[in-house]
């Protein structure tokens, strides 16, 4: 739950769009979709020997500063609450708040609330702080109360996905136009817009390899946060069995959804579109409104109450991946603080038996964040760094062979060599394509993740070791 919980957010029912106008057909839609789940199983089941190995609070963050060095997992930990997690989780509450507001306007963006200097407080913003401090609330009562609503969101907006894609596929096979849009099924092609005006280009070739990278980048988000349940290993009843079958499962299941969900809206929605078209069918997938290609797709099925039936299942999905969000991040703050980078009371724990000053700090920042209106920014700048510790986390699985041949191994990366091999490949072509096309957003990244290095040093010298703290079990 916490696997599918933490992946299935909004992205889901937005990315189509973008990467509708990367690669420009229904057939090439969904071999995106499906090279990014492949990958993303690659690194779960691969990720499944470091968690067996080290079945312990930080998941991640434990696994790069065992591989390679506490540097480097210092770096993972400084990033992930810097912006990773708590940038996630405000952009997640945001967009729980914009979905919220379809069904009630008064809690929009526009209605400001409060105005302080330039500072602007809308009420979108006061509900998605309230929704972050209700979920930290929770959490801090004890895991417990975190599981259930992690299992009631979860379930409900799974079934609720999978009544969408039901009733599309329903829809879409007796759709007008259908056998056009198969037509053109696998004619790759670029959308560009200028002056209103849409140039369709043709790719072939190394520009169609292009064209998947930086389609690739929505997708990989939508697919991201699968590796949350590694941090709170601690917690997990039986976690060298459990954490390996959670990965593999989640990942899985969530892969089958999102290429069904895909093929919905291909069956039921053109692929190209114009973005000054009136009518949803005529806007199409890729210029859907406010790239909200769900909600266009859901108006085909259902007509106008589309809108209200698409915000209340956002609603609940956003809520309960946030959930699952909240509960899994402090765990790495905590396990930093335990190693004496990160604030000392951070490494402790609450009567309830979990990190509550990790999940209070995680919470103010994520809040800070909503009312800073930068966590998108900040996302994007991130998406080199995220795909960048996933690869030399999987290299880690071949350092730590050569490191600890004899250490306890209850699972082994499936297919090793090859299928991890293939992942830091692919990985890396992803990288250096986004590097080439998209300097804007991954240049900063690094920049986040490099300023951490004299941070680390600083930390190091100033903070006193954390004593009688054990990781809880």
């Amino acid at each position: 739950m916490i696997v599918v919980g933490a992946m299935i957010g909004s992205g889901i029912f937005i990315v189509t769009s973008d990467i509708a106008r990367n690669v420009g057909s229904g057939g090439h839609i969904l071999l995106v979709w499906l090279i990014t789940g492949v990958i993303t199983v690659i690194g779960a089941l691969s990720y499944g020997e470091l968690a067996g190995m080290m079945p312990m609070a930080g998941g991640q963050y434990v696994y790069l500063r065992e591989a390679y060095n506490p540097l480097l997992g210092f770096l993972y930990g400084w990033t992930l609450f810097l912006v990773i997690q708590s940038g996630s989780v405000a952009a997640v509450a945001m967009a729980f708040a914009k979905f919220t507001a379809v069904l009630i306007p008064w809690l929009g963006e526009g209605n400001v609330l409060v105005r302080i200097g330039t500072l602007e407080i809308s009420a979108a913003q006061l509900l998605a702080i309230t929704s972050i401090a209700l979920l930290t609330s929770i959490n801090l009562m004890g895991v417990r109360f975190g599981k259930i609503v992690q299992n009631v969101f979860t379930s409900a907006k799974t079934l609720a996905l999978l009544g969408l894609i039901v009733l599309g596929i329903i829809v879409g096979i007796g759709a007008e136009g259908l056998a056009e849009r198969f037509a053109g099924f696998w004619s790759p092609s670029r959308a560009e817009v200028e002056n209103g005006l849409v140039s369709v280009v043709p790719l072939s070739g190394l520009m169609l390899l292009a064209a998947y990278g930086t389609a690739m980048v929505g997708s990989l988000f939508a697919c991201d946060a699968w590796n949350n349940v590694t941090f709170a290993a601690g917690e997990v009843k039986s976690p060298r069995r459990t954490i390996v079958l959670a990965l593999g499962l989640g990942t899985g299941i969530v892969t089958v959804l999102y290429l069904c969900a895909n093929l919905a809206y291909v069956m039921l929605l053109p692929v190209a579109g114009d973005p000054s078209a009136s009518a949803v069918a005529g806007q199409g997938i890729q210029f859907a409104a406010n790239d909200r290609v769900g909600t266009a797709a859901a108006f085909m099925i259902f007509g106008q109450p589309a809108e209200i039936i698409m915000a209340a299942m956002i609603m609940v999905s956003t809520f309960g991946c946030n959930n699952g969000l909240i509960l899994a991040g402090a765990r790495v703050y905590y396990a930093m603080a335990l190693d004496s980078l990160f604030f000392r009371r951070v490494g402790t724990l609450n009567r309830k038996g979990v990190p509550g000053a990790a999940l209070a700090a995680q919470g103010i920042w994520s809040c800070l964040l909503c009312l800073s209106g930068t966590y998108g920014d900040l996302l994007d700048y991130v998406i080199f760094a995220v795909l960048l510790f996933y690869m030399l986390t999987i290299i880690g699985i071949f350092i730590l062979r050569a490191k600890r041949p004899d250490a306890e191994r209850p699972y082994r990366a499936f297919g090793y060599p090859v299928l991890p091999a293939a992942y830091v490949l692919v990985a890396s072509a992803i990288l250096v394509d986004l590097l080439i096309l998209k300097p804007l957003y991954t240049w900063p990244g690094l920049g986040i993740v490099i300023l951490g290095i004299p941070v680390y040093f600083l930390w190091r010298r100033f903070s006193p070791p954390v004593s009688g703290e054990v990781p809880p079990s």
